[in-house]
């Protein structure tokens, strides 16, 4: 008889008893252990997702009011589901979107589907491009990023504002930034929409999400269009922990409080190490591990030792991620590791940059995204792909940015940095 290899995985992971500063934000310590007996589906008394009408739409009314939005519409398709939304009713006719290159890949994949075009510009150059007399149908980022920065959210909505476009933002690491002090949720800063992956950083199963409208010209189709995409067979236990979530926030409206208290005496406490950090949000946080000469890995990993799993790490950062419902002893356990970590032999000190690598010049479009998604295509060693197109999304995950998009000529620079980041091969054309 075969095992259940990933079951039996999933079992052991817990009884490691680690300190949970990774998503989902429940910390499995919320929801009611009843919920698998809620795995239900479309039946006369329990509404449809796609036709609410009922108790689903009474429960999307009551996030809409907890979260200032015109309309909210429930996904237990992820935050990949409300981004195919929000950039179908944004563009229902193709066009043009200026995209910060800051994106994830499912955002790509999306705009491939619906024949786009995006416009790729580096983050700070977002502003620039808005003032000129260039044409694009919306503008889409990505707002906070893995690491926790924000960007300036009031001024872009005021730039798509002038220039008649409306201002999309996937807020899937930011969906708990409404009930932060300062409130940095990014539809309450003026974007037209977000997407919000609320099992990241709220009390939501995994696959939990919620496309918030905040501009009323999206809200006539916002329901066809969601269809459009999403499963027929929503989950019913997420979407109850969606429900059970806004009830909870309705009754504990400074949870976030805490947190941020205890993330910013972390904060301190590293400092203090000389341990830095970085990011905006003030419940995130993310360690630069290279002023002791360490990468992000090797901070990650001698975390886990001393029983704290992080979210991610890369060659330099190492991001953990705190809600609610982590506990005082959780706060207490990192704040000893980094102690011990600061007294590890010092290495010689990495390279400071301002930024992970990234390349100084976007490499050139040679060819339609769609085309580029849907063609025939065949893998590359990295080393061979230099003047090759490339064909999918190069993703290092984390942090989940794309170094080359597909369409671009893949150029010198950008096949050392996909080497740097442990790539062996690259699809192309």
């Amino acid at each position: 008889m075969a095992d259940s290899p990933f079951y039996n995985a999933l079992r052991r992971h817990l009884s490691l008893g680690r300190s949970s500063f990774h998503t989902p934000g429940h910390k499995n310590a919320f929801l009611p252990k009843d919920l698998l007996s809620l795995d239900l589906t479309e039946l006369p008394d329990t509404d449809s997702l796609y036709d609410a009408c009922g108790p689903i739409l009474e429960a999307e009314q009551n996030a809409a009011h907890l979260f200032g939005a015109k309309r909210t519409l429930f996904s237990s398709d992820g935050c990949t589901l409300c981004i195919q939304t929000m950039l179908h009713l944004a563009c229902p006719e193709k066009g043009k979107v200026l995209c910060s290159r800051r994106i994830h890949r499912s955002a790509v994949n999306t705009m491939a589907l619906l024949g786009l075009e995006p416009v790729w510009v580096k983050p700070q150059e977002l502003l620039l491009y808005l003032q000129s007399p260039v044409q694009v149908n919306a503008c889409y980022v990505t707002s906070p990023d893995y690491y926790g920065r924000v960007l300036d959210i009031p001024a872009l909505a005021k730039a798509c504002k002038e220039k008649g476009i409306p201002l999309l933002v996937d807020n899937a690491h930011g969906s708990h930034l409404a009930f932060t002090k300062p409130d940095l949720h990014p539809l309450h800063l003026g974007a037209s929409m977000t997407a919000d992956s609320v099992h990241k950083t709220l009390g939501v199963l995994t696959g939990g999400a919620l496309l918030q409208i905040g501009d009323e010209q999206f809200l006539k189709n916002a329901k066809s269009a969601m269809a459009l995409f999403g499963s027929t067979s929503p989950s019913y236990p997420i979407m109850a922990s969606i429900d059970l979530t806004v009830k909870w926030l309705f009754e504990h409206p400074d949870a976030f409080g805490p947190v941020e208290g205890s993330i910013f005496k972390l904060k301190e406490k590293a400092a203090s190490l000389s341990i830095p950090s970085i990011g905006d949000d003030p419940t995130r946080l993310t360690l630069d591990a290279s002023s002791h000469g360490y990468s992000g890995e090797e901070l990650a990993e001698f975390l886990r030792k001393n029983g704290v799993e992080p979210e991610m790490a890369d060659s330099r950062y190492c991001v953990l991620i705190a809600t609610p419902w982590n506990q005082p002893e959780d706060f207490e356990r990192v704040e000893k590791a980094l102690k011990l970590f600061s007294e590890l032999p010092q290495k010689e000190t990495l390279a400071s940059n301002s930024d992970l690598p990234q390349l100084e010049e976007l490499p050139p479009v040679v060819l339609p995204l769609r085309e580029a998604v849907l063609s025939e295509n065949h893998e590359l060693p990295v080393e061979e792909s230099v003047g090759a197109i490339c064909a999918e999304a190069a993703c290092p995950c984390p942090p989940g940015i794309p170094i080359v998009m597909p369409g671009e000529l893949i150029l010198p620079e950008a096949a050392s940095l996909l080497k740097d980041y442990g790539f062996s091969t690259v699809k192309v054309l």
